[in-house]
């Protein structure tokens, strides 16, 4: 049995840089999309390593809403967000790109330091939202 007829269905967002192993960009299944973690990769496909912090969090929160959008839903669906950093004092920078972008909604959110990222990236946000 395929995953689409079990009603999973695998997301790969054509805007955005293929995934580099055995994954998808985003999975919708029972009512929910799950975002897989997201790196500061511009859509060309530049790692921003080395840019600040905050450029680093746009990026990949963007990457998140554009993988969302792709599914048919948005940030004002997410119910959890889970957030690595590899500097805990980034914690507060990261909390005002944010809530820019993030606007009214308030999900469930984790941030959790990490000794390093993928790349050598200061950030990795995944996520979960409400389909539709």
């Amino acid at each position: 049995m395929s995953t689409q007829e079990r009603g999973i269905e695998s997301v790969n967002v054509p805007t955005l840089q293929p995934p580099r192993g055995h994954y998808s960009h985003g999975v919708c299944a029972n009512g929910f999309v799950f975002v897989s973690g997201q790196l500061p990769v511009t859509p060309e496909g530049e790692r921003l390593v080395g840019a600040p912090f905050a450029v680093q969090a746009k990026q990949a929160l963007d990457n998140v809403a554009a993988i969302l959008a792709a599914c048919g839903t948005s940030v004002s669906r997410l119910v959890q967000v889970r957030v690595y950093i590899t500097n805990v004092d980034d914690w507060g920078p990261f909390n005002e790109v944010y809530a820019e972008w993030a606007g009214e909604a308030k999900p469930a959110r984790c941030v959790v330091p990490v000794p390093a990222l993928s790349h050598g990236v200061a950030v990795e946000i995944e996520a979960t939202a409400l389909a539709g």
